[in-house]
C-alpha cells in the first residue's frame, strides 16, 4: 500500500512540475505549485521527515504559495503582452539545450557518489546528546548549522527592508496593503474572532515541543503570521506603520539576541555560537523564543507588501 502510495505521489509531482514550468499563464503556474508543495508535504511524510513536511506545508506551500499569488496579481496588467511575446527559434533551442546541460549534470553528480555516500550524521548522533535537544532537526540547525539559521533570519529581515524600499516617498513609513473593508457579519469576521486566539496557541504549542519533538520556530511562527494575517484581512485591524519602534524592534529581537549569544559564546565557549557545557538546551530555546516572534512579523510584512498609505492617527 506505501509503495501504491509513493508512486501515486511521484508521478502527480512530476506532472504538477511539469505543468508549473510549461504553462504561460502566470496564475495557473502559481495554481500547479501550490498543489505540487502540498503533494511535496506528504511525500515528506511517507519518508517520515516530520519536521521537513511541517516546514514545507507552512513555508513552502503556504508562505511561498500566498507571495506568488500576490505576484501574479500585480503582474496581472502585463500577463497579455507578456503572452503575445513568441521567442524565436534559436532562444528556444538554446534555452532547451542549457536546460538539458543542467539536468545531465545533476544526474552525473548524483549516480558518481560513492556508495554508500558520505555523511556527518554519526557524527552528529555521537554528539547530540551534549546539546540537550531531543529533536535532532532543532540540534543540528541550532547547533552543527546555527550560522547557517543565523544568516536565514537574517535574509528574510533584509527581505523586508527590500519590500519596504518599493514603497512610493510620500508614503514611506505609512501602512502597508490597502484597508480592509468587510461587512461586520461577513464570515471572515467571524473566523478572524474565533481562530486568533486557537491559532495563537496552537504556533505557540508547535514552537515549544520543536525542542524535543517535531515542529520549531519557523513552523509556529508561520502559524501565527497567518492568525495576524486573518484578522488584517478581515478589518478588524489595520496593518501597522512600518515606522513604528516597536515593530522594528521585534523585527530585530531574534537577530539580535541570537548574535549577542554567538558573541557570548566566543567568551565563555571559546567559539562565535558555541555553547558553555551544560547550558546549550537552555541557549537554543532562548534563541528560538526570541526567533519566534521576529519570524512571525517578518513574513505578514513579506505578504502585505511595501508601505502604500500615509500613516494615519488612531
Amino acid at each position: 500500500m506505501i509503495a501504491a502510495i509513493s508512486v501515486g505521489i511521484g508521478i502527480l509531482l512530476l506532472g504538477l512540475a511539469l505543468w508549473t514550468v510549461v504553462v504561460r499563464d502566470t496564475f495557473a503556474a502559481v495554481a500547479g505549485f501550490i498543489p505540487y508543495g502540498l503533494l511535496l508535504t506528504l511525500a515528506w511524510l511517507v519518508l517520515r521527515a516530520v519536521d521537513v513536511a511541517l516546514t514545507e506545508a507552512a513555508i513552502g506551500a503556504g508562505l511561498t504559495g500566498a507571495l506568488l499569488i500576490r505576484a501574479a496579481s500585480r503582474l496581472e496588467a502585463t500577463e497579455a503582452a507578456a503572452q503575445a511575446e513568441t521567442p524565436g527559434l534559436a532562444m528556444r533551442v538554446a534555452a532547451g539545450v542549457a536546460a538539458t546541460a543542467v539536468a545531465v549534470v545533476i544526474a552525473v553528480s548524483l549516480l558518481s557518489l560513492p556508495d554508500p555516500a558520505p555523511t556527518l550524521a554519526p557524527e552528529v548522533a555521537r554528539h547530540i546528546q551534549a546539546t540537550g535537544v531531543g529533536n535532532p532537526i532543532t540540534a543540528v540547525l541550532l547547533s552543527f548549522r546555527a550560522i547557517d539559521t543565523l544568516l536565514e533570519a537574517i535574509v528574510l529581515l533584509f527581505g523586508v527592508v527590500g519590500v519596504w524600499s518599493l514603497a512610493p516617498d510620500r508614503c514611506w513609513g505609512g501602512r502597508p496593503g490597502l484597508a480592509q473593508v468587510v461587512s461586520p457579519n461577513d464570515i471572515l469576521v467571524y473566523l478572524a474572532r474565533v481562530l486568533p486566539p486557537i491559532g495563537v496557541v496552537i504556533g505557540i504549542y508547535i514552537f515549544w515541543v520543536g525542542a524535543d519533538h517535531p515542529g520549531g520556530k519557523f513552523q509556529g511562527a508561520t502559524v501565527i503570521a497567518a492568525m495576524w494575517l486573518l484578522v488584517m484581512m478581515s478589518g478588524l485591524r489595520d496593518a501597522p506603520p512600518v515606522s513604528r519602534r516597536w515593530l522594528r524592534a521585534v523585527l530585530i529581537l531574534g537577530p539580535a539576541v541570537f548574535i549577542a549569544l554567538g558573541l557570548l559564546g566566543a567568551v565563555v565557549a571559546g567559539a562565535f555560537l558555541a555553547y558553555p557545557d551544560g547550558w546549550a538546551k537552555l541557549w537554543i530555546i532562548i534563541i528560538e523564543a526570541a526567533l519566534l516572534p521576529s519570524l512571525a512579523v517578518t513574513l505578514v510584512l513579506l505578504l502585505v507588501g511595501p508601505p502604500q498609505r500615509p500613516e494615519v492617527s488612531p
